[in-house]
């Protein structure tokens, strides 16, 4: 990094990945659970504003009130001593709690500890990093702080470092993707020379507009526009055509027809979740309000929030399934979505409040066909796209391999469609009529395949074929395929899937650039 000009957070972010232990921000015990101590402070004064009314302005004492009681007895000074007491054990334990509450970041792991009675440690292995999700919640942005996420693989296993600065998190975040994709040397962007001298109340002032108005700090680290952009009308169209929408509208039906009959209870059961409905569809368009998606050198960045923002980056070969799908009542507009299987989940909801294994809330054939060219890189010819485009929309008959058409007795709309296509190490997956969906599976990330028959399937000669990745929101699976082809796809697929993980070399990203560029030593 000879001859590299960083900024301040830089190099406060190359200091913290020394393998040393070190703090958090200073306000995260205030933003850990401060907040709620402020809130019950909050409860207690408003339930004394007449005791304070009346001490400034001499509203009349109507008696019945505790602290007349402590004035009556004479335990004032009783009572504040009590008071003082309470407010150094807390200020005690929130900066104990911060004190105790430590991490360090080595060349293999990420690790934190905290606890005062019962220590917890947890660490997180840098090859087992799924993605790295930043959260800026409202109330952190206003102290200048954020949540670094990290993902890995297993249950409940996610390290979090809650809270750091906002500046020093973004660059914290580019040092440990840096040491996770095997690179020996960090890859800087020159940013200029570092402001010097105190920053006066108007720089910190322009520094937290800032913060509010971009989700990126630093948008030489990811680009500055979206790939995709969701206009507010079809974000609007696509939750108010939902399957939610579908439900409201059928209890609506009951009420009615209970009201008719006499059923009036029924309305005081269901109108208090049918009111509730109104927050779900005002959380689910502001959060989808600031989508964006783009690539970076270290992978899928993926930003949702109005208010709490959040990015959260996808090395490469963090994948393993995507879903392209689309809803019965979507399909007059052209919209789709895209979701995915990752072995590790961050904790925070993604784009429209659904899960963050939602990479496209809803979008075009254009808009699904760019978010592909980012989440699997090397599957974005053109040909490649018009395959995808086949899967998604043809009714069959074409270059997939089809389902016999004794297959219509078990599906007899979907038949045609179903059908399957190995090309490039990749795995395509198409079925359904009335919900379209179509499974892309990365042979690399197959765990396994299985192939089974019952009964029936063995009279009419049909097999069902299911690939097994990791647990998620993608089911690739086939219901009904002649026998001797799912055959012909176990054996390609089991070939295919061997030869795909010998050569995959996508969870240490930079380590083979650097090698090649490198050459022998």
């Amino acid at each position: 990094m000879t001859g590299e000009r960083l900024t301040a957070a830089e190099r406060a972010a190359e200091q913290l990945t020394d393998g040393e232990w070190h703090r958090l921000h200073p306000a995260t015990p205030l933003l850990r659970g401060g907040i709620v101590f402020i809130a019950v402070l909050g409860i207690v004064l408003s339930n004394l504003r007449e005791r304070l009314v009346s001490f400034f302005i001499g509203a009349p004492d109507f008696g019945g009130d505790p602290i007349d009681e402590i004035y009556n007895r004479g335990l004032e000074g009783w009572a504040l001593l009590g008071v003082a007491v309470v407010l150094i054990v807390c200020i005690g334990a929130f900066y104990l709690s911060w004190r105790m509450h430590s991490f360090r970041i080595s060349d293999d792991a990420v690790e934190v500890r905290s606890g005062i009675l019962f220590r917890t440690q947890r660490k997180a292995r840098l090859d087992r990093i799924q993605g790295i999700n930043l959260v800026r919640p409202v109330i952190a942005r206003v102290f200048g702080a954020a949540k670094l996420e990290v993902s890995v693989a297993g249950h409940d296993a996610n390290v979090q470092l809650s809270y750091l600065s906002s500046q020093l998190a973004d660059a914290l975040r580019a040092d440990i993707l840096r040491l996770a994709s095997g690179a020996k040397s960090a890859q800087r962007v020159q940013q200029g020379a570092p402001a010097t001298g105190a920053a006066g109340v108007a720089d910190i002032l322009n520094q937290r507009v800032n913060e509010f108005l971009a989700p990126e700090l630093h948008p030489d680290l990811a680009p500055p526009e979206s790939v995709v952009t969701i206009p507010p009308v079809r974000l609007i169209g696509s939750i108010v055509l939902s399957g939610f929408t579908v439900f409201l509208l059928l209890v609506g039906a009951g009420l009615i027809t209970g009201a008719a009959t006499g059923r009036l209870w029924l309305l005081l059961v269901v109108l208090p979740g049918l009111i509730g409905s109104i927050s779900f569809y005002i959380r689910r368009f502001t959060k989808s309000l600031r989508y964006s998606i783009a690539g970076t050198p270290d992978g899928v960045r993926v930003g949702f929030g109005l208010f709490s923002l959040s990015n959260e980056t996808l090395p490469p070969g963090r994948i393993h399934a995507v879903d392209v799908s689309q809803p019965l009542l979507w399909r007059p507009f052209g919209w789709w979505q895209i979701r995915i299987d990752t072995a590790g989940h961050s904790t925070e909801k993604g784009a429209a409040g659904q899960p963050n294994t939602t990479m496209l809330p809803v979008g075009d054939l254009d808009d699904v066909a760019r978010v592909l060219s980012l989440v699997l890189p090397e599957f974005a010819t053109p040909a490649h796209r018009e395959l995808v485009v086949a899967g998604m929309t043809s009714r069959g008959r074409d270059g997939f391999v089809g389902a016999p058409r004794r297959a219509a007795w078990f599906r007899p709309f979907s038949w045609q469609r179903t059908g399957y296509t190995l090309t490039d190490g990749v795995v395509l997956l198409r079925r359904g009529f009335f919900w379209r969906s179509l499974a892309i599976v990365p042979l690399a990330r197959l765990q396994s395949l299985e192939l089974y028959q019952g009964p029936l399937d063995r009279m009419l000669r049909l097999a069902s074929a299911r690939l097994h990745t990791v647990s998620g929101p993608v089911r690739p699976r086939l219901a009904v395929i002649d026998r001797d082809r799912g055959v012909e796809l176990f054996d390609a697929v089991s070939a295919g899937a061997i030869t795909s993980a010998r050569s995959d070399r996508s969870h240490r990203w930079n380590e083979s650039a650097e090698s090649a560029e490198g050459g022998p030593t």
